[in-house]
């Protein structure tokens, strides 16, 4: 590529030389994601997987897509870029997983003011740890030096996830029934959804998430980046030892949009106990600047990223299968008879 140099691109704001200095310092981490159907090495023009078909009779491709959104100035003003990446992978891959599908491969598009190599590849890293832990690869990417569309050294991070299931392991409400137990999983935080109104109510600044917060055991700062959970594992855990129901990734929504998700058909409503919530200090802190409950239950998760539906009989197991391998869960409410929709109470 050490020819492919124009110092005309270049007076124009695009250096194209960095791009392929950011392939080579991002390889190594894009290797780390390698599991088994990568048909190709990273730099071709499409990635390939070949996906092992066996034992499945119906196989049904799922596919997710989502980014960071306005998270992305808590990094910019903390200079923190190897776990963004984390997010965006994780917001792609959950939705996969909630539908019962195994997250199979991920692609990222980075797109940026100016491309500083190191800057780039340590985003990148943060898009493999995510994919190590959704136990997918990284077959490809795009990255983008668009001066001009940002600002500074501002970028924009996006992803697209594709999973694959049997169509009879697809989870799709259907099986949703009253008495069914709804099994609340904790979230690490605030994940990646809320964060214009995050931003609103601290009048975040660089000092004020430096500052030590004694209720967060850390500082404003550390506790706003720490990048979303993965439910891919804990899906797989559920499964392990029962039918799932319904399932409902708690993104941007939170409770009142996502949980009646979980339905296919009519006729039945979540009831959720506020006191079974295991509502994280961070959200305790937001709702303290004046925001009401309501509409905290409808921006943010409150601490429970996951809420996954099971027959009574099979709550019990189901919420010992996620602690044993290291999250936590709670029994946070159940279906009833009713309406299309969800009680908080």
């Amino acid at each position: 590529m050490e020819n492919s140099f124009s110092k005309s691109y270049k007076d124009a704001g695009v250096d194209v030389t960095k791009g392929y200095e950011a392939v080579r310092l991002m390889k190594e981490h894009v290797a780390r994601t390698r599991i088994p159907g990568v048909a190709d090495e990273i730099g071709g023009f499409g990635g390939m997987f070949m996906p092992n078909l066996t034992g499945i009779k119906e196989p049904v491709l799922v596919s997710g897509t989502d980014g960071v959104g306005t998270k992305l100035k808590i990094a910019f003003m903390m200079d923190i870029h190897n776990t963004v990446g984390i997010d965006c992978v994780a917001m792609c891959a959950n939705d996969v997983a909630c539908s019962g599908a195994k997250p199979l491969f991920f692609l990222d598009y980075i797109s940026v003011a100016r491309n500083i190599p190191e800057k780039v590849a340590a985003i990148v890293s943060g898009v493999a740890d995510g994919c190590v832990q959704a136990g997918c690869a990284l077959v490809g990417g795009e990255t983008a030096e668009m001066p001009g569309i940002y600002t500074n050294d501002e970028y924009d991070l996006a992803g697209f996830c594709v999973g694959l299931a049997d169509k009879s392991d697809i989870i799709d409400g259907s099986k949703l029934q009253a008495g069914d137990v709804l099994i609340g999983v904790e979230s690490s935080g605030v994940h990646s959804n809320g964060f214009s109104l995050v931003r609103k109510a601290f009048n975040v600044s660089t000092e004020r998430l430096n500052m030590y917060v004694d209720e967060l055991g850390k500082t404003l700062g550390e506790e706003l980046i720490t990048p979303t959970k993965i439910y891919v594992k804990t899906v797989a855990a559920i499964k392990e030892v029962c039918d799932i129901h319904g399932i409902s990734h708690i993104t941007g929504g939170g409770f009142y949009e996502n949980i009646p998700r979980m339905f296919s058909t009519e006729g039945l409503r979540a009831k959720v106990e506020r006191a079974a919530v295991p509502v994280r200090p961070i959200f305790n802190l937001l709702a303290a600047t004046g925001i009401p409950e309501r509409d905290m239950f409808n921006t943010f998760n409150m601490g429970v990223g996951l809420c996954v539906a099971v027959s009574a009989d099979k709550a019990d197991a189901a919420v010992k299968a996620v602690n044993a391998i290291g999250e936590k869960a709670h029994i946070i409410g159940e279906i009833v008879n009713g309406d299309k929709g969800i009680d908080i109470c």
